[in-house]
């Protein structure tokens, strides 16, 4: 393969993982925005509950390097990297989930749990990943960083509700 042609299936494979992560942050978004104004709001949240411009910048960048991560392990291993990849696919669509039960359903109680599940498949992707790729296992530090930072807010405004 010419290396022009190898740096556009680089940078193809790349492209799509970015497209999948960010269309997951969408597709959990896309279930929150009408929700905010006329229940968010009402909740009874913690102090430290960051803003929801805060959470979204910080969160952006979370997708962001996911989508690297995995981009890195399927770089290292291609088919090989199937079952790391299929961890992280798994725990990307509770991520997705996560916001429907939270927001669409309105059902902090049902995330809380869910959540739960999700912080393991993050921590089991992370430490997968790090095994075939160390950069993409400590790229997903932040993420899980991030997760667990949710699974608190989300546990605490589960009780308080």
């Amino acid at each position: 393969m010419s290396t022009a042609a190898a740096t556009n299936r680089r940078f193809l494979s790349l492209s799509f993982f970015l497209l999948i992560c960010y269309a997951a942050w969408a597709a959990g978004g896309s279930s929150r925005y009408p929700n905010v104004a006329a229940w968010y709001n009402h909740l009874h949240k913690p102090d430290w509950t960051p803003s929801h411009e805060l959470f979204a910048s910080i969160w952006m960048s979370f997708y962001g390097t996911m989508a690297i991560a995995a981009w890195l392990v399927w770089e290292r291993l291609h088919g090989g990297a199937f079952p790391a990849l299929k961890l992280f696919s798994y725990q990307l669509g509770l991520n997705v989930l996560w916001f429907i039960l939270f927001f669409a359903l309105r059902s902090p109680d049902a995330a809380a749990a869910e959540i739960v599940v999700l912080w393991l498949l993050s921590a089991a992707t992370a430490i997968a990943f790090f095994k075939i790729h160390r950069l993409a296992g400590i790229l997903l530090i932040p993420y899980c960083a991030g997760i667990t930072f949710a699974t608190v807010l989300n546990l605490s405004i589960s009780q308080n509700n």
